[in-house]
């Protein structure tokens, strides 16, 4: 199945294009979050605070300075996992890798850098739980 290109806010300001592999978003719901109420629902927020997390606590985001911090967020892929029975029998509904891109600046070497890192959220019960995930594919998400 093709990916599909949709746009998510990342920010109040700030609208970036997500791909989404056709399961990710089940028929008839919103990629978006707010009233879906699939099993990925509140994924898009918590992909807010890790960008959040990212800002506070990635080195190329320390800057003080007004035109070195980190800026051009992008989600470059997110696709969904297999849950497996080992998964549901622990309350695990879903699976999500997903992977996002950032300008930052790199003080060792005085220029702008790009960052990048994926991560796997983990849907159990109505909560997500995140963890750093290897390097992915930025276009598919399929592992490296």
């Amino acid at each position: 199945m093709e990916p599909t290109t949709l746009k998510t806010r990342v920010a109040a300001t700030l609208i970036v294009p997500l791909m989404i592999m056709g399961a990710c978003s089940p028929a008839g719901q919103s990629a978006n979050g707010g009233a879906d109420q699939g099993k990925f629902a509140g994924l898009d927020g918590e992909i807010l605070k890790w960008r959040q997390q990212i800002i506070a606590e990635d080195p190329l985001c320390k800057s003080t300075v007004a035109d070195q911090k980190c800026e051009a967020f992008e989600v470059a892929c997110k696709a969904e996992r297999t849950v497996t029975s080992d998964d549901t029998a622990k309350g695990i509904t879903a699976r999500v890798v997903v992977s996002m891109t950032w300008s930052g600046f790199d003080p060792k070497f005085s220029h702008a850098q790009s960052g990048s890192r994926a991560s796997e959220f983990t849907r159990a019960g109505s909560g997500w739980t995140r963890a750093d995930h290897k390097p992915v594919n930025m276009t598919t998400c399929a592992d490296l």
